[in-house]
């Protein structure tokens, strides 16, 4: 359901689709009831749109380009900036980095790494947060998360590397059974060229030094090919650009990957423990 405080909080994207849509739809003479059944969607929810109500979906977008888009393309080009307004704010600054980058490589412990999850484990995951998120909220975050999967087919192709926590495969949101899916698509995604996953094991600890003991980060290569670090907590988030702190993180996380299970050893574990959630 469309909140009325979205028209207050929508971003400028938002409300620039809005009224472009509804200045294209006025200009061939359609009422929103019209348009809707010719994209297949409701007049309410065309009015919804255009009063930033409930923002386009990137589905929307697709066919009011196709339909009073007029061949300008200004719907196709909103649809990135459409699903960055959706993000949250600590995400905004990172994502298009994100979708730029030359090569990703993760460090997480508690949840499976945005870019590899499934929509279910996503959905559960931020439906579940506090404080509690409006049914609308969370499909807009979740189709704005979804969206991120497109950097694995992105030509000049991304190098994604992702180290997970055992903790991680073994924690469950929402039902055992999204888990088992989500850990089932761990291992198909691992079957691309430039793409690398690997485990942290639970016993590290007990080995002597663990490198990934404090915490989370993602060492990117820009477009340009400068190296940063991004970092993120409690709805926080840090973007490291000093070249001696990022020198630094970078050699923790090389420690980190020795340490981890090897590509072919952590994908016999996700199977078995997908295999596990069977039972």
């Amino acid at each position: 359901m469309a909140r009325a405080e979205n028209k207050v909080d929508a971003g400028g994207t938002a409300q620039l689709v809005a009224a472009l849509a509804r200045a294209l739809r006025e200009q061939q003479q359609l009422s929103q009831e019209q348009l809707g059944k010719r994209i297949g969607y409701t007049g309410s929810a065309i009015s919804a749109m255009e009063t930033c109500a409930q923002p386009a979906s990137d589905q929307m977008l697709v066919k009011l380009e196709e339909t009073i888009g007029g061949g300008l393309g200004v719907f196709e080009k909103a649809r990135t900036f459409v699903l960055l307004d959706k993000y949250p704010p600590q995400f905004k600054d990172f994502s298009l980095m994100e979708a730029r980058a030359v090569t990703l490589s993760s460090y997480v412990t508690y949840v499976v790494n945005g870019l590899f999850q499934t929509e279910d484990y996503a959905r559960a995951l931020i439906g579940g947060g506090y404080p509690k998120l409006t049914d609308a909220m969370v499909n807009e975050l979740v189709e704005a998360r979804m969206a991120r999967k497109a950097l694995f087919e992105r030509e000049p192709t991304a190098m994604i590397e992702v180290i997970l926590d055992e903790t991680v495969l073994r924690r469950p949101f929402g039902s055992l059974e999204i888990l088992r899916k989500q850990l089932h698509s761990l291992v198909e995604v691992a079957q691309r060229d430039n793409v690398s996953i690997q485990v942290m094991p639970l016993d590290r600890g007990l080995r002597g030094t663990h490198a990934g003991a404090r915490g989370d980060m993602t060492l990117v290569e820009t477009e340009e090919h400068h190296h940063v670090v991004y970092m993120e907590i409690e709805d926080e988030s840090h973007l490291v650009s000093n070249p001696g702190k990022v020198a630094q993180l970078s050699h923790r996380y090389a420690k980190i990957r020795t340490q981890a299970l090897s590509p072919d050893d952590s994908l016999s574990l996700i199977e078995r423990l997908a295999g596990e959630e069977q039972r």
